[in-house]
């Protein structure tokens, strides 16, 4: 495998996008992505870089996501310069937000934001186009319900290539039916999609910034899933997002029903830790 040269590339990206830079640091990028902060002292960039045969169109889908949540008028997201590729080398250059402390309201505007969020809505669950959920495709094709959205376009597929990576998990046909009576047959909404404690940060006027998304019109409690799977998100916005957008009775029991396709979003991508977690919640549900 070749040795990447990053400082030619990153100096080839910004010449092709007329930027001029002063400085070049790391910053952090998960598993998945090398990023970088290009700062020239007025406009300061984001340039996230992956293998473009690897991840191909990843930085496209992410663009369109971003630009999907900005047009909701909602909830502030960084906005996106441009996405290309350099020799074997995707590349995505957006804003940089200058993390900040929050604002005292900050955990109930939280709340307003992505309630208000969520209330944007489409004819049908899904989206234009596929996207990516950490390092795996999650397809979008449309369908008509909640449950026929999660059951066929984010829990089905996981659990295929689980079990194709010979995870035994203990799907009944039982499963599919309690989801199908469980899930509310609510309008869809648009989620952020992957909205754990490290897809926000704290923009310079002490609210909510959101990054990385794995957008869809989908149900939106699948949002408030992922938000209590790990932690960091205040009591605060809950009881606030349910007092702007109240939530279905029973939205509490149903939390780890869709935390499930997040947990076999991690056994897929980290491993056997995550398995005895996925056959709990598959073994209520039945």
């Amino acid at each position: 495998m070749s040795v990447v040269n990053y400082n030619q590339i990153i100096e080839d990206i910004a010449s092709e996008n007329n930027f001029q830079f002063n400085s070049c640091s790391p910053l952090t990028g998960g598993d998945i992505n090398q990023v970088f902060l290009l700062k020239n002292g007025t406009q300061d960039l984001v340039l996230k870089l992956n293998h473009s045969e690897q991840f191909p169109g990843m930085f496209d889908a992410e663009k369109f996501g971003l630009e999907k949540l900005k047009s909701s008028s909602t909830i502030d997201v960084p906005a996106v310069f441009a996405t290309g590729q350099l020799c074997d080398q995707s590349y995505l250059l957006l804003e940089y937000r200058k993390p900040a402390q929050a604002a005292p309201d900050f955990w109930e505007v939280f709340g307003e934001q992505l309630a208000a969020l969520h209330k944007t809505s489409s004819e049908a669950f899904g989206l234009e186009k596929d996207n990516y959920i950490g390092s795996l495709p999650q397809y979008n094709d449309k369908r008509s319900t909640a449950s026929k959205f999660y059951i066929e376009m984010r829990l089905q597929p996981q659990i295929e290539l689980a079990q194709k990576k010979g995870f035994r998990l203990d799907v009944k046909e039982s499963f599919y039916k309690n989801c199908d009576l469980l899930i509310p047959n609510e309008a869809p909404s648009l989620i952020h999609g992957d909205l754990w404690n490290g897809n926000y940060i704290i923009n310079e006027k002490g609210m909510p910034c959101l990054i990385d998304p794995a957008v869809a019109y989908a149900p939106r409690e699948m949002d408030l899933g992922m938000m209590k799977l790990f932690g960091g998100f205040h009591e605060r916005l809950f009881k606030r997002y349910d007092e702007v957008f109240p939530l279905q009775k029973g939205w509490e029991d149903r939390i780890a029903l869709w935390q499930l396709y997040y947990l076999l979003v991690h056994l897929n991508i980290f491993g056997a830790a995550y398995r005895s977690q996925v056959n709990t919640i598959i073994n209520r549900y039945s």
